[in-house]
């Protein structure tokens, strides 16, 4: 009986879900964050790229610190796997924080912006309220990983206010 309910409430989760996308404001909203993932990715790929030129070291380093320590590659190895699980988590992080204040119905989630440095989530952008700064901090707090949250959103005027 648990199951069947379950069931029928994922359906009616998803056929929900399905109508909204279908809206003139769902599209948008799906637009605006595939945007911004993509965006996220490409600075992910970027860093991890950087990264990468820098780890770079001329035969005549790598054959000292060969005969020195016997460990460049692991260690370098090491330092490159380290920054692409960060910088993975860091977009992971950013698109579930987007994800979760585009669905927010309180929220007006294509209005704020996010980036994650660090596990420290950067939120930027115009809000109706400073409660919903409040709700977009604490909807960024809860998310798995946050370490931090650095609030940069600005309270917009009334529409139609000069």
């Amino acid at each position: 009986m648990r199951f069947i309910l379950c069931f029928f409430m994922g359906v009616l989760v998803g056929a929900g879900g399905l109508w909204y996308l279908g809206t003139d404001q769902g599209r948008s909203r799906a637009q605006a964050t595939g945007a911004q993932i993509e965006t996220a990715a490409k600075s992910a790929h970027d860093a991890i790229e950087q990264k990468l030129r820098d780890l770079k070291l001329s035969p005549q380093e790598v054959k000292d610190e060969l005969a020195r320590t016997g460990q460049v590659v692991r260690r370098k190895t090491q330092a490159a796997g380290q920054t692409i699980a960060d910088v993975a988590l860091d977009t992971r992080l950013t698109a579930a924080v987007k994800a979760k204040l585009v669905v927010n119905r309180e929220l007006s989630g294509r209005d704020i912006s996010v980036s994650t440095t660090g596990a420290v989530v950067v939120l930027s952008g115009t809000v109706g309220s400073p409660e919903e700064i409040s709700k977009a901090m604490l909807v960024a707090m809860e998310t798995d990983g946050v370490k931090e949250v650095v609030s940069k959103l600005q309270v917009a005027p009334p529409t139609g206010s000069k």
